[in-house]
């Protein structure tokens, strides 16, 4: 994506008609935000764009393809470790079928589809991801 910031990485919500996906992080202590709700998304690789980071991301984690221009860039935040290179936001839908290509990887627990307003009131989310999914649905809702 030309213009796009320096980044660390990037996260998406990718929404299934009113719901997200969602995954439960490993419960280890020394990884951040451990047993806690998360969306897809990771660290930057080898200079992708942001799109190309959620797409590989998404696939690594929920084995499902999906095309690069299907992720919209909707908000460029701080790192939540409060330094450091900005973070990506991106939205993706997909159809419901696609749920049926789901192949869980090797990175936490369990995933599911939760309805968007159950992810933003569990007290299980990871905090800045409620924000950013919050502050995309005041704008485009």
């Amino acid at each position: 994506m030309s213009g796009e910031p320096d980044f660390h990485g990037a996260k998406v919500a990718v929404f299934i008609d009113d719901q997200i996906l969602v995954y439960r992080r490993d419960n280890k202590p020394d990884i951040p935000f451990p047993d806690m709700l998360d969306l897809p998304g990771g660290g930057r690789e080898n200079g992708e764009s942001g799109a190309e980071c959620v797409a590989r991301e998404t696939y690594e984690e929920f084995g499902i393809s999906i095309a690069i221009d299907a992720f919209k860039h909707v908000q460029t935040y701080p790192n939540w470790r409060g330094t450091g290179h900005v973070a990506l936001f991106f939205v993706c839908r997909l159809a419901r079928h696609m749920v049926d290509d789901i192949v869980f990887g090797d990175e936490g627990q369990d995933w599911q589809l939760m309805p968007v307003a159950e992810f933003l009131a569990s007290d299980r989310a990871v905090p800045h991801l409620q924000y950013q999914l919050q502050e995309y649905l005041k704008i485009w809702s």
